[in-house]
């Protein structure tokens, strides 16, 4: 029963745990609106390029096996990111309703990761709201979100950016071991998803040392590293795995840019990317299918964003105690990942429009939200003379960004919804299925889902291996059809390149027997493609040939008895064929034929 002497200390917990409900209702409403706008994102979106590639090989190789998670894409280790795609697509094959739910649901993650942090930094003050509508409504985390190939990288390290620094918060406070255990894991977790969370324990420890030194703790760096010693030693042995499996899979790419190259790249991604995107930009994107959008802004919106994050800068160092440092970390933070994209991805086909995709930057948004959450814990200096016009001055920010960031993204959604891919794959599907008995000669899919230095990615029968109840795509095929750029079936010609001449035997021309070898010739040289020939035989039983280019894999090519014509694809280069039998027994003669590409009749 409660006593009159118990109510006063009653009233006074209820008190103090009101404000702590409306911060965190507020702060739970937030991210339920931000849910909800990604939601819409993500169902507007569609498989796009390198999402084709995941599905490609979830559908040609084993769930579990060392081919399909070990795989070295374009120099990520990303075993997680496969595995998420290789469920996805075993639960509805080609369908983007399951890459949609992970985007949401890796989104949601984040983003409360990212409250969390901000809270363990802030507490239950209203002050909270504003870094985190930062980081839930920024278009810089847009691009990333969408593809979903490049959400599978960035949304567990935006995460674990975010839930790492938190356990290394409660680990220095608490000295609990259950906080190491949750950031060791996390970070393990993280860097299976992407090599870019090796930066996951520095920002973390980048994180305690600022808020030691923003509270005014002497010798700040000494301290943290003292306070939770065994998380960044346990960090230090994870890194140090991963680095071992890394270098052991991924061929490096790695490479020094020419100094006109950096500096294109960091004036398009730091002044038209990263900075408008701060202040809710860019309001407009730009795109040239089959390219990702990149932000479009107004020049007034460029030179704006360089003047207020300049004036934001020296107004937080001179209004708030210890600040300079917090700057600087999140300048090297920024460094870190343009030096990452431009020591990767530059040569002499990149455009500076790469950077401006954002979607190399998405992580420095947590950075970012973590830094303001630093900043507004620093004491002030001196007093504040007009409290009311500081509040004014921050709702009156706090709505321009979102009415910025909400229209950059219904701009960005309008653009990335451009997309051939959905309708070029849903009559693909349809033409795959229509008639599954009738198998197709494999060929590379529209140059506007994929280009051809995607290959092999780029062929049918890797987009659409894990299709069911399909038409068999192979190396060989007697009747010639194809998919055209809007997925369609359409009857095809073999437009010829090169000619297989008349053989010298009479009444059979080229003979292949098991005995040996036999050279086809070809009227020219034939440079190194993949190629499709037209074999015209007369055999005397049915059996199997090998055909193809000296030092590369043959291709079994069946043969019926008596006259036929087979088109069989095979790679390579040369001035002649190989053919051999490969059945006892069975002599097949091989007439004038011809070498060239398969094309869309008409």
């Amino acid at each position: 029963m409660t006593t009159e002497l118990d109510r006063p200390s009653t009233r006074a917990a209820q008190a103090a745990r009101s404000p702590r409900r409306h911060v965190l209702a507020v702060a739970l409403a937030l991210i339920l609106l931000q849910t909800i706008l990604r939601t819409v994102v993500a169902a507007t979106g569609e498989f796009y390029w390198d999402d084709l590639i995941l599905v490609g090989r979830a559908g040609s190789y084993p769930l579990l096996s060392d081919a399909f998670l070990r795989y070295d894409h374009d120099g990520h280790l990303m075993p997680a990111a496969f595995l998420v795609a290789g469920i996805a697509t075993a639960i509805a094959p080609l369908e983007w309703w399951p890459a949609a739910a992970s985007l949401v649901i890796g989104q949601l993650l984040a983003s409360l990761a990212v409250l969390r942090v901000l809270w363990l930094l802030l507490g239950p003050r209203r002050a909270l709201w504003g870094p985190l509508l930062f980081y839930l409504l920024t278009p810089l985390t847009l691009p990333a979100f969408a593809w979903w190939s490049a959400a599978l990288n960035a949304l567990p390290l935006q995460a674990a950016l975010a839930w790492v620094a938190g356990d290394a918060l409660q680990y220095s406070r608490t000295g609990r071991r259950r906080h190491i255990v949750s950031a060791l894991v996390v970070t393990a977790v993280a860097l299976v998803f992407f090599e870019k969370s090796v930066l996951v324990p520095f920002a973390a420890f980048a994180t305690v040392a600022l808020a030691h030194h923003v509270d005014g703790l002497v010798r700040p760096i000494r301290s943290t590293w003292a306070q939770a010693r065994p998380l960044w030693l346990g960090s230090a042995a994870v890194l140090v795995v991963w680095a071992v499996c890394y270098s052991t899979i991924v061929e490096s790419r790695f490479g020094i840019p020419p100094w006109s190259m950096v500096a294109g790249l960091t004036h398009h991604g730091i002044s038209y990317g990263l900075l408008p995107s701060l202040l809710g930009g860019p309001w407009e994107w730009e795109r040239w299918n089959p390219s990702p959008p990149w932000a479009d802004p107004p020049l007034v919106l460029v030179v704006v964003a360089w003047l207020a994050v300049a004036g934001a800068a020296a107004w937080t160092v001179r209004r708030r105690r210890r600040t300079g440092p917090v700057w600087f970390a999140v300048i090297a933070y920024i460094l870190a990942s343009l030096a990452a994209m431009i020591s990767t991805r530059f040569g002499p086909e990149t455009t500076y429009e790469l950077a401006r995709t954002l979607r190399y930057f998405a992580d420095s948004a947590v950075v970012v939200a973590i830094a303001a959450a630093l900043i507004l814990r620093a004491s002030r200096r001196g007093t504040t003379s007009r409290p009311r016009a500081v509040r004014a001055a921050a709702w009156t920010c706090a709505a321009v960004f979102t009415v910025g960031s909400l229209w950059s993204t219904v701009t960005f959604a309008r653009s990335w919804s451009d997309n051939p891919t959905g309708d070029y794959l849903g009559a693909a599907k349809a033409a795959l299925t229509a008639r599954p008995d009738e198998p197709v000669l494999d060929h590379p899919v529209s140059v506007w889902i994929l280009l051809p230095v995607t290959y092999p990615h780029n062929l049918v029968g890797s987009v659409f291996s894990a299709l069911p109840v399909r038409s068999d795509i192979r190396n060989h095929a007697t009747d010639l059809w194809v998919l055209d750029d809007l997925g369609h079936r359409t009857p095809a010609d073999l437009l010829p390149l090169r000619l297989v001449p008349p053989g010298p035997e009479p009444d059979c021309g080229h003979r292949v027997t098991t005995d040996a070898v036999t050279a086809v010739p070809l009227d020219s040289p034939a440079g190194d493609w993949e190629w499709t020939v037209q074999v015209n035989y007369r055999a005397s039983a049915d059996g199997t040939i090998d055909l193809g280019f000296p030092g590369r894999a043959s291709v079994p090519v069946p043969v019926t008895e008596g006259l036929g014509t087979v088109y069989v694809r095979v790679s390579g280069d040369g001035s002649a064929l190989q053919a051999r039998s490969s059945t006892p027994g069975t002599t097949v003669c091989l007439g004038a034929g011809s070498l060239g590409v398969v094309v869309p009749r008409g």
